[in-house]
């Protein structure tokens, strides 16, 4: 699948969830309901995906990823008042990582989704 159809696979998921749940939740929450999106609409995604991070050749700890969809492009999920350009920051470091070229920053707490959605590309 080209990526940018299926980032815009993503984003009508989550589109979808912030319609129907709107905004305000906890992160975790939305992070379910994207799931339960995106399995519906055929999607293979790990959640929560544990990833290992190498310093010089050494294995010197693990992070996680929210979402991981068809292997291919990582979802960093929040639900904040104010973006944070740390959060760009952060997956950026995620793709890099893991050697992923595309990411989705979706915040959920904001009146109209797509004012909250970033792609990033490396």
């Amino acid at each position: 699948m080209i990526l940018s159809a299926l980032t815009e696979r993503i984003i009508a998921c989550a589109v979808e969830v912030h319609r129907e749940l709107g905004p305000g939740l906890l992160e975790s929450v939305y992070e379910g309901a994207l799931t339960v999106e995106l399995f519906n609409r055929g999607l293979h995604f790990h959640r929560q995906k544990q990833l290992p991070v190498q310093y010089k050749g050494e294995h010197v700890g693990d992070y996680r990823v929210d979402l991981l969809v068809e292997d291919t492009v990582v979802v960093e999920l929040k639900s904040v008042e104010h973006h944070d350009p740390v959060f760009e920051a952060q997956l950026l470091t995620y793709m890099k990582l893991g050697g992923y070229h595309v990411g989705l920053l979706i915040n959920f707490n904001t009146l109209l989704l797509t004012k909250g959605i970033r792609r990033l590309q490396l």
